[in-house]
């Protein structure tokens, strides 16, 4: 099993205290039960099942509330589409799809994760995609409810834009959203491991103790040989306030189909290493679109995807080169 992974890193270049709240804990314990995604209505648990936030909890959630009022305060999180002061053309967005659907994000190293990943093929998604947000005992019941409204709408999007059938389900996912807290993320070993058995030492290591300026995760997973992505994890905190939170399930959703990389010259963008964007952007929107075109194919290296990919960004932005 092959696997890719990307995460939402941001230098937390605020000055803001947070102290060990964060330390390494490698117990594994059996997973919360599956919730069932279905319907609105039937998402969330009894109350009594529902825990209060542990102190660690608490104090995340208040560190990552600084965190988003300072980047709002800076004029990020920014939720429009991008405008007139972020212009691109066919020719950014065809350079953009190259850089990010083309290059990993991440390599492993010495069991470790590190910045800057080779030139890979192009992968994606060939089969429909189902869909679960499975949350830790603590996650507030209106605070399932929205992210699940919140979900269902963006994939609804997502499956308009790519072609994908994408659904929320009850059962037998295969792209599993685990929204938990420090502690309950500590106890995803069994989970991502019965999930996906392949998963890297390093990338589960990831997963289980995301650093303070990780704020979520995506792994894209391929059997074999193949470049037909079969299924994906992503791991959100669920500390994280509300647009902090959504920003998250947008971009690792996203790049759980195959827009896997960063890249600095993408803008507007939420693919890149700012915060200036929360949610998709028109480019965005058009990069997954130039992804899911038919013309190309999963397994394309870069030289052969490179002129259809220049082929289709200009289609879509005629007279815009």
């Amino acid at each position: 099993m092959e696997c890719f992974w990307a995460f939402r890193l941001r230098p937390v270049a605020l000055a803001l205290a947070f102290g060990s709240v964060f330390g390494a804990c490698t117990t594994e314990l059996p997973p919360a039960d599956h919730q069932r995604p279905s319907s609105l209505g039937d998402t969330a648990p009894p109350e009594a099942m529902v825990t209060p936030p542990d102190a660690e909890t608490l104090t995340a959630q208040a560190y990552y509330q600084r965190i988003q009022a300072n980047y709002l305060a800076q004029g990020m999180l920014r939720t429009d589409s991008g405008g007139a002061d972020a212009p691109f053309d066919a020719h950014d967005l065809a350079e953009n799809v190259q850089r990010i659907a083309f290059f990993d994000e991440f390599a492993q190293q010495g069991g470790s994760l590190i910045a800057g990943g080779a030139e890979g093929r192009l992968h994606r998604w060939q089969s429909p995609l189902r869909l679960s947000l499975e949350f830790g005992p603590s996650v507030p019941l209106a605070q399932r409810s929205r992210d699940l409204a919140d979900v269902a709408a963006y994939i609804a999007r997502l499956s308009r834009l790519t072609g994908l059938q994408i659904r929320l389900v009850a059962k037998n996912p295969n792209f599993v959203v685990l929204v938990r807290s420090p502690a309950e993320r500590r106890q995803a070993g069994v989970r991502i491991r019965a999930f996906a058995p392949g998963t890297s030492q390093a990338a589960l290591n990831s997963a289980l103790a995301l650093k303070p300026d990780i704020y979520c995760t995506v792994f894209s997973y391929s059997s074999g040989r193949s470049a037909d992505y079969d299924r994906a994890l992503a791991v959100i905190r669920s500390e994280l306030p509300p647009l902090m939170r959504k920003a998250c399930f947008e971009e690792e959703i996203a790049q759980g189909l195959g827009l896997i990389n960063d890249s600095p010259r993408a803008r507007p963008s939420i693919f890149n290493d700012t915060e200036e964007f929360a949610l998709l952007t028109r480019q965005d929107e058009l990069m997954l679109r130039i992804l899911y075109d038919p013309r190309l194919r999963p397994g394309m290296t870069l030289d052969v995807a490179q002129p259809i990919i220049e082929t289709i960004a200009a289609e879509l932005l005629p007279g815009e080169s």
